[in-house]
């Protein structure tokens, strides 16, 4: 006998919305069963242009609904926090959209309600349930490069709406807190966590950054360099560097054309790498963590060493560079 499917509901019409509806709609794992909007009008018109079957007009009422057990957050980064609090006191289980919140007292609260509860929250790193990332952290963990040096993660691209929410301050836009997460979690993945950063950053007209790079110390002496930004050509890499080789991905957050490189000894090792729906990896992963079947990838320990990286890379920058704990 199968899983039984966990009742899905998603908390706003987000763009990021059309990743996770096709494999929560085709998976045995899970079932969309609701989505909320701010408005009736607009929860009707989404409900049937993806055949969702119950539509609401605020997210209160979608919470109310006894038949949804776990919630998809895809809202704006400034409300992550209020609105998981929110579901989980409601009784809903929560997977949030990334990044969970800038401060680490935000995810502390956040994962408080959760224990309180008595339910998951996960913070959305769809990138981390992906079979390269695995392998990525496998090689480093293997020896493949021998000892661990430096790490350096770049991802951008280019904002070309100045109404886009992520250049909003009140939403608590910026590159670092969109794109830029994800360089910090890559870099925490294979060095662990930073015991001291620095930060510099582009502010832009609206107030948030739209350039930010990052230094980071890891402990074993083990450097690490993070960029990101809403000003610059679609960039997405991940470089691993030890004392006997180096470890490239260079697609590593979509993964489109999944592959790792090995470069040691002046030769280049084209590493395969099993592909799929990251998304629905996600989606599948928390699902059976609902259930009790499988652990839940990402928890408290994950979200609060991205917050206090990130709340030490903006103190940094704000600093004028100077150094700051995490």
């Amino acid at each position: 006998m199968g899983l039984e499917p966990v009742r899905w509901g998603l908390l706003s019409t987000a763009r990021i919305n059309g990743a996770v509806i096709p494999p929560l709609q085709e998976s045995p794992d899970t079932d969309l069963v609701a989505v909320a909007s701010r408005t009736q009008e607009r929860a009707d018109e989404y409900a049937r242009e993806f055949g969702i079957p119950r539509a609401y007009g605020s997210y209160d009422a979608l919470l109310a609904d006894p038949d949804v057990e776990a919630i998809y957050i895809s809202l704006p980064n400034g409300p992550h926090v209020e609105w998981s609090i929110r579901a989980l006191e409601a009784g809903k289980h929560v997977l949030c959209e990334k990044p969970l919140a800038r401060r680490p007292a935000d995810v502390e609260r956040a994962f408080a309600a959760a224990d309180g509860a008595g339910l998951l929250l996960m913070e959305a790193f769809m990138w981390r349930h992906h079979p390269q990332t695995k392998r990525l952290r496998e090689l480093v963990q293997e020896g493949a490069i021998g000892e661990l040096r430096f790490v350096r993660a770049s991802f951008s691209f280019t904002v070309r709406d100045e109404r886009d929410v992520r250049l909003d301050p009140q939403l608590v836009g910026g590159a670092l807190m969109d794109v830029g997460c994800y360089t910090v979690s890559a870099a925490r993945l294979v060095a662990g966590e930073p015991v001291e950063v620095s930060g510099r950053q582009v502010v832009g007209p609206s107030g948030v950054d739209l350039r930010f790079a990052g230094t980071l110390l890891f402990p074993g002496e083990v450097l690490g360099q993070i960029d990101c930004g809403f000003d610059l050509p679609d960039r997405a890499e991940i470089e691993v560097a030890g004392s006997e080789g180096t470890l490239v991905v260079r697609e590593p957050f979509h993964a489109p054309r999944p592959g790792i490189e090995l470069r040691r000894g002046g030769e280049v090792e084209a590493i395969a790498v099993d592909g799929g729906d990251k998304y629905r990896f996600q989606m599948e992963n928390f699902s059976r963590a609902v259930r009790g079947v499988e652990e839940p990838l990402l928890g408290r320990d994950d979200a609060l060493g991205q917050a206090r990286t990130i709340d030490a890379l903006y103190r940094s920058a704000e600093a004028g560079g100077e150094p700051a704990q995490t």
